[in-house]
């Protein structure tokens, strides 16, 4: 099963996330890059496990005049109306991409020369079919070199009435499974003491965005003491 959630309009080697499992799931939610509002999408290419979905998704009822159950279902199924919203939406996906491209490539443009951050890589595997939604932007901050916390930068980000995240907090952490077993986690520790998502909307003006870069620029030590150029 493959969660291709955030992964509408990328690519990997000529396909597209979401068609290399036995069935892919896609998040049409309300912050994703075509929205329904709310729900979602399975794809597969085998019949049964189309069945068995569109089943799971209508409470699992019986071929039956009654209400028959054999199985557990739930009521997941997207109406009609939304339906028809997000199809209308997949004409705009490829400009919906580009957006967030341009959004991605305008920060790391403006926040190149500032020390200790590190923007989401690209990962193409050598292969030029590859390639980023850029759904989001995220970035690394080593408070070391940046001379402030990603918790600082935040605060500051509210202070001027900019929405910024910490990268999610990962599955071992949250109290629900506290008394879960789990295998490694460093990394996803490590991405989330560091981690901060910035405004990443199709919509984002070049002024909005000024203004996210302008921030970060001012959390800078190095730019606060005049030893990085303000105008990158």
């Amino acid at each position: 099963i493959e969660d291709a959630a955030e992964a509408l309009g990328a690519s990997y080697c000529g396909r597209a996330p979401g068609t290399f499992g036995a069935a892919g799931f896609y998040s049409f939610n309300g912050n994703k890059i075509i929205t329904t509002s709310g729900g979602g999408m399975l794809v597969t290419n085998n019949a049964a496990t189309a069945r068995i979905g569109r089943s799971l998704a209508t409470q699992a009822r019986e071929p039956a005049a009654h209400y028959e159950h054999r199985t557990v279902g739930y009521n997941y199924r997207l109406s009609n109306v939304l339906a028809g919203i997000g199809r209308a939406q997949l004409r705009v996906l490829e400009s919906r991409v580009a957006a967030r491209r341009a959004v991605f490539a305008r920060y790391a443009t403006a926040l190149a020369e500032l020390p200790g951050l590190t923007l989401m890589p690209e990962a193409t595997f050598g292969s030029p079919l590859s390639r980023s939604s850029r759904w989001l932007t995220a970035l690394l901050i080593d408070p070391a070199q940046f001379g402030a916390t990603r918790d600082n930068v935040g605060v500051a980000m509210e202070l001027a009435n900019i929405e910024s995240r910490p990268l999610w907090k990962p599955m071992h952490q949250q109290p629900v499974f506290a008394e879960c077993r789990s295998i490694g986690g460093a990394v996803a520790d490590a991405l989330f003491d560091s981690g901060l998502c910035l405004p990443s909307g199709s919509a984002l003006t070049d002024a909005e965005q000024r203004r996210v870069n302008e921030t970060m620029q001012n959390c800078c030590a190095a730019v606060v003491h005049g030893n990085v150029p303000t105008g990158v």
